[in-house]
């Protein structure tokens, strides 16, 4: 298989552009497509702050270049997709992808819960579709694995691999120990606050499960469990209803500024005077 110099990314999202920088900063070209224009010039923004700070933005950003085409990404040597946690979005993607890229290129997933075998069913090239969630590769083919494995290396990360089942290893583990609080919560064995700090120092966490699900994002988590849920078919996997009413009320949170947490700015009572 071909060295990796160019690489394709879909999403131009906080993962996708993250995955964009990483490519950009260790010496790769590199296409970012996303449909929405106002995402790029989100993404363009946040990454040229980003590696501006660590003083090698001329040359990353002279590498990075934005599209809303994907006809674009026709000459990538992998193209890794970072959009919505759908299977079924996913599948259309990956479809899309089969009949745009190039025939050596490796098509990477980087979602946290979907089953990489149905993703690769929707293409031509099972054997070169793999997950490349950054902690996470599981492998399909060798030399597939062997390629995707060496650029997560090269992009300084430690990677380790999963066989195809849904949630992988992390979100696996993870997500029910969320859902869990979640059920803690709403039955009232402790508030919000106590959860996570019996979890953060009871187990050396650096956050509680509560504050960790509102960074990831509530409606991410409420995804993933539903796919463990239909996936593992095991009603332990059930999502809370109370994660459930969370998202439905649009709390999501730090991105929404609501979530089991309230981020929104309060208002500054002036001081009476005397």
């Amino acid at each position: 298989m071909a060295e990796i110099k160019c690489v394709g990314v879909v999403g131009a999202g906080q993962m996708g552009s993250g995955i964009a920088q990483l490519a950009a900063t260790n010496g790769l070209d590199v296409w970012l497509m996303d449909a929405d224009r106002d995402a790029l010039s989100r993404a363009t923004a946040a990454i040229s702050s980003s590696v501006n700070r660590f003083e090698v933005g001329d040359d990353a950003m002279r590498r990075l270049r934005l599209t809303s085409n994907l006809q674009d990404l026709r000459s990538a040597d992998i193209i890794v997709e970072a959009i919505l946690e759908s299977e079924d979005i996913k599948k259309k993607l990956f479809k899309d992808l089969d009949g745009i890229a190039k025939s050596s290129a490796i098509l990477a997933s980087n979602t946290s819960s979907i089953s990489i075998t149905r993703l690769a069913s929707a293409t031509q090239r099972p054997s070169q579709v793999i997950g490349m969630h950054f902690m996470n590769p599981p492998p399909i083919m060798k030399l597939t694995f062997i390629a995707t494995k060496s650029l997560a290396e090269r992009f300084g990360k430690i990677t380790v691999c999963s066989q195809d089942y849904a949630g992988f290893i992390v979100n696996r583990i993870l997500m029910p120990m969320i859902n869990e609080a979640f059920h803690t919560l709403y039955t009232g064995v402790a508030t919000k606050e106590d959860i996570d700090s019996g979890m953060k120092h009871g187990t050396n966490q650096p956050m509680g499960p509560l504050q960790l699900a509102d960074l990831i994002g509530l409606d991410v988590c409420l995804s993933i469990m539903k796919v463990l849920h239909e996936g593992l078919g095991d009603p332990k996997y059930a999502p809370c209803p109370l994660l459930v009413q969370y998202v439905d009320a649009g709390r999501l949170g730090r991105k929404r500024g609501m979530g089991v947490y309230d981020y929104r700015k309060k208002p500054v009572t002036p001081s009476p005077r005397l």
